[in-house]
């Protein structure tokens, strides 16, 4: 839960930040980055659940940054006005990789990310 409230918040965040600074990211409305913030959001969350755990730190960051320049580059063409590069939805990704690296950190030495067993 705690992943999810910090990620509904921190990647739409980090998409309209990427709007402003990267070229090749570019949004016509605020709400379009929101939209594929959130989509990053769940995505992650999910992945984190799927992959997270002590000994996969890397690879769980190495998934969210192909997963996060999927989700930005298809998801972000496919509304209706904005254009996103291949080389901005790569920088995005790599924006929103480097967020992934404390938000796990943080999981992994709270224990949040350890998984009880059924």
């Amino acid at each position: 839960m705690t992943s999810l409230l910090m990620k509904i918040i921190a990647c739409p965040v980090a998409v309209i930040i990427a709007m402003f600074l990267f070229p090749g990211v570019d949004y016509e409305s605020m709400w379009q980055p929101i939209i594929v913030g959130l989509i990053l959001a769940v995505a992650g969350v999910f992945m984190e659940y799927l992959i997270l755990r002590q000994g996969t730190f890397w690879f769980s960051i190495i998934a969210d940054f192909v997963a996060s320049v999927v989700i930005v580059y298809f998801v972000s063409n496919l509304l209706w006005v904005p254009s996103v590069t291949l080389l901005g939805a790569v920088l995005t990704g790599v924006l929103l990789a480097g967020m992934e690296y404390f938000t796990h950190r943080f999981l992994l030495s709270s224990g949040k990310a350890q998984k009880t067993p059924a």
